[in-house]
């Protein structure tokens, strides 16, 4: 069976050329912000990608074809469309087989960067281990993702409406590596630090890319987590968060709300408790994760020529 893959005529060309790469998902489109806010936001993002020299691949399942990088008219059609299915590892197929459309999440946006070659992916924040997971088992797929498809995910750490003590300990048990950058703990998605220390911390974007390849070339499947701190002047403190994280998740287990909808959920009460500034936040925080995937992506490109000239020169 032919796979219906589509490339962008920039995202085609820049792939033939060698040129820096990264993916973007399409959920913060339909599920993660409102409009107008969430075109602004995918637009901004990938104006980011494109002036720090690298092309954004913005990814989606349009009408059963799974396009990376989307044209204005796209995303404009997605953002207007209306109950867009949220695709992750186990529904993707299904979408594209029935001609369906749907926003890709963190995991499915792995799985469709590794099909078209894409090493690095920038997002706001990964899923992992929800609260009273112990008796639901809810446990994002985007973990499991991590540790089998070889892309390096940019994010803020993992949703601060999460259990995110567990969520580092599936990590480790999956052997991910949880990579910290400038800064030895974890940031907690809209706050720059937590209480939790990094499991390895790196400051430059030419070693976390030299790590990713690496890892290729030992043959260790998976990919790395990056975990981006928020820029202090944008966080919003993890003490000042809590309660409110807390009331939000109270909400939804009072009214019954499971599955992909606890998170949707989650972030519109806490956007409205914190009035829009836990949306602000989310901008600077996924702005920010974009420029440093972009400067892995610029420098994975680097080192494969570097590879291949070093290769030549042995001929």
């Amino acid at each position: 069976m032919t796979l219906p893959l589509s490339l962008s005529p920039e995202v085609a060309s820049a792939m033939e050329a060698g040129r820096p790469v990264v993916a973007l998902e399409s959920t913060i489109i339909t599920h993660g912000m409102p409009r107008p806010r969430n075109v602004e936001t995918a637009r901004l993002v990938e104006a980011e990608i494109r002036a720090a020299d690298a092309v954004p691949a913005t990814i989606a399942v349009l009408d059963g074809m799974l396009h990376v990088g989307l044209t204005d008219a796209q995303l404009d059609a997605l953002a207007d469309s209306q109950n867009v299915a949220k695709l992750s590892r186990a529904d993707l197929a299904v979408a594209i087989a029935t001609g369906a459309t749907g926003a890709t999440t963190v995991a499915a946006t792995m799985i469709a960067a590794r099909l078209a070659g894409i090493e690095v992916f920038a997002t706001g924040g990964i899923g992992g281990v929800h609260r009273g997971a112990e008796s639901t088992f809810d446990i994002s797929a985007d973990l499991r993702e991590l540790s089998e498809t070889p892309v390096t995910v940019v994010a803020a750490g993992a949703k601060a409406i999460l259990d995110l003590p567990k969520t580092w300990e599936v990590l480790e048990t999956l052997g991910v590596p949880v990579i910290a950058y400038g800064q030895d703990t974890i940031p907690a998605f809209w706050s720059a630090t937590s209480p939790y220390p990094a499991p390895l911390r790196l400051d430059r974007a030419r070693d976390i890319a030299a790590s990713h390849v690496m890892r290729g070339t030992l043959g260790v499947p998976g990919g790395q987590l990056v975990a981006n701190p928020i820029p202090s002047q944008d966080e919003i403190a993890a003490e000042e968060l809590a309660p409110v994280i807390e009331a939000a998740v109270g909400e939804a287990r009072d009214q019954g709300i499971s599955a992909k909808s606890v998170t949707p959920f989650l972030l519109t009460r806490i956007f409205e408790m914190t009035e829009g500034r836990s949306l602000e936040a989310n901008v600077a925080l996924v702005l920010n994760n974009a420029r440093l995937a972009a400067g892995i992506a610029h420098e994975i490109s680097v080192i494969r020529r570097e590879s291949k000239a070093t290769d030549d020169l042995s001929l």
